[in-house]
């Protein structure tokens, strides 16, 4: 009888790398990004120099969406819990699961970049509402009962932001059907969220468009720096990939 020699454990099969990030998603990330600060810059050059054919089509919009005055407390509640979403508070506790979830996986390059992306917003947004200066919609029970400045919206800017950061971070974890929902879904809330601001009178077109626009060029600008965009080094791996 042969002798046998030691025991060998069963190999492991090694952890799946993820694909590297297609250049045509950098392509396309990047000229969202550009699109997104051509029509900010635009929007702010125009509010900046009172370019009158775009005065004249916010204020022609304004008062025809503006919810009035005189409308009802039930109106006005609704429509207050209707642009919520857009808010700090709101964005953060959406997205605190996924940060525990973050935490306990050790993920913290993708922990970070999505941290940065959800609380950042804020002081961007207030920073170029400072540099444009502009008043908001001089209605009494809409822009005359806020103090702060008009463009772009922060309400805007952060739903876009909400919905932007949650398709990139779970898009590698999402079939395909799921992902069609999720971007109908987002692209709806983020309008009526933009819509909401100007039937409260609380904003122009150009400041809710404008918003919009930075939100979704922001956060795609820290998800592409960061590596964060599917298949990058701080993105989700897919669903059977272990990193």
């Amino acid at each position: 009888m042969e002798p046998t020699g030691p025991a060998t454990a069963p190999a492991t099969a090694p952890a799946t790398a993820p694909p590297p990030v297609p250049r045509r998603t950098h392509r396309r990330v990047r000229a969202a990004i550009g699109a997104g600060a051509a029509v900010l810059t635009v929007l702010g050059a125009g509010v900046l120099t009172g370019f009158a054919p775009q005065v004249r089509l916010d204020d022609a919009v304004s008062r025809s969406l503006y919810a009035g005055d005189d409308r009802t407390a039930l109106v006005g509640g609704l429509l207050e819990v209707l642009t919520t979403p857009g808010v700090t508070w709101f964005r953060v506790l959406v997205f605190l699961p996924a940060l525990v979830w973050l935490v306990r996986r050790r993920l913290w390059r993708t922990l970070l970049w999505v941290v940065v992306a959800i609380t950042a917003i804020g002081p961007v947004t207030t920073a170029l509402k400072e540099f444009a200066g502009r008043a908001r919609p001089a209605f009494e029970n809409g822009g005359l009962t806020y103090e702060s400045l008009s463009y772009p919206s922060g309400h805007s800017s952060g739903i876009a932001t909400l919905v932007t950061v949650g398709l990139v971070l779970a898009w590698p974890r999402l079939t395909a059907p799921a992902r069609r929902l999720a971007v109908v879904s987002g692209v709806a809330l983020a309008v009526l969220v933009g819509l909401t601001r100007m039937w409260l009178g609380v904003h122009f077109l150009s400041d809710v468009l404008g918003g919009l626009a930075l939100g979704t060029a922001w956060s795609l600008a820290v998800a592409l720096v960061a590596r964060g965009l599917p298949g990058g080094a701080a993105a989700l791996p897919e669903r059977g990939v272990r990193r």
